[in-house]
């Protein structure tokens, strides 16, 4: 059985997204990369979907994880983490308070009470619609944006418009994975984008 070690991240300027290590040498990218699950034909024939519940399941692996993202929050001094609906909460919680700061979900519409403000954004077989509530960020908010998968940037775009409507900040987004043939931080640039591993 492999044991796994806590990362010890360099600390850097802002957004450098330099890899911590654990005190064996491993990367959080190596560590990522050993509990992520290939499915084929999900959620439909011809995808190949990147299943993360290997890395939910194991407490030291997903530690160094959180451990990777709270070091990318904490070095683009974020003071509130934006989770993107619907894995994004998984890491953005904990995130959140490693870093000490407050967390955010921008869910799918319909999800959240109150008064809320949303952003609709184009799919490959229709539209989508992410919605947060208006009083949920504050001008002067320098807001991190945490999901799974960086694929074509649809839902990080809507995401980081939803924020910059509200007239905070939108200092970068982290994910675990970037699906670099999909062009996604194209899409989003100039953002500031960060990722443990690239697919």
């Amino acid at each position: 059985m492999t044991t796994i070690e806590p990362t010890e991240t360099t600390s850097g300027a802002a957004g450098a997204g330099a890899l911590g290590t654990t005190a064996s040498g491993t990367t959080a990218a190596d560590v990522l990369r050993a509990h992520i699950r290939d499915v084929t034909d999900f959620p439909q024939p011809g995808v190949v979907f990147k299943d993360i519940t290997p890395l939910l399941v194991t407490p030291a692996a997903f530690t160094v994880v959180i451990n990777e993202l709270a070091a990318t929050a904490g070095g683009y001094g974020a003071t509130v983490v934006a989770a993107i609906e619907a894995r994004g909460f998984l890491l953005a919680a904990p995130v959140a308070y490693r870093t000490g700061v407050g967390v955010v979900p921008i869910r799918k519409q319909g999800k959240l009470p109150g008064e809320t403000v949303s952003r609709t954004y184009d799919l490959e077989y229709g539209t989508a619609t992410l919605e947060v509530q208006v009083d949920a960020f504050r001008p002067g908010d320098r807001v991190l944006l945490v999901d799974d998968v960086l694929a074509t940037g649809g839902t990080a775009a809507a995401a980081a418009e939803l924020v910059r409507q509200s007239g905070a900040e939108v200092v970068g987004l982290a994910v675990l994975m970037e699906l670099t043939f999909l062009s996604g931080r194209d899409r989003l640039a100039p953002l500031e984008i960060s990722s443990i591993m690239e697919v």
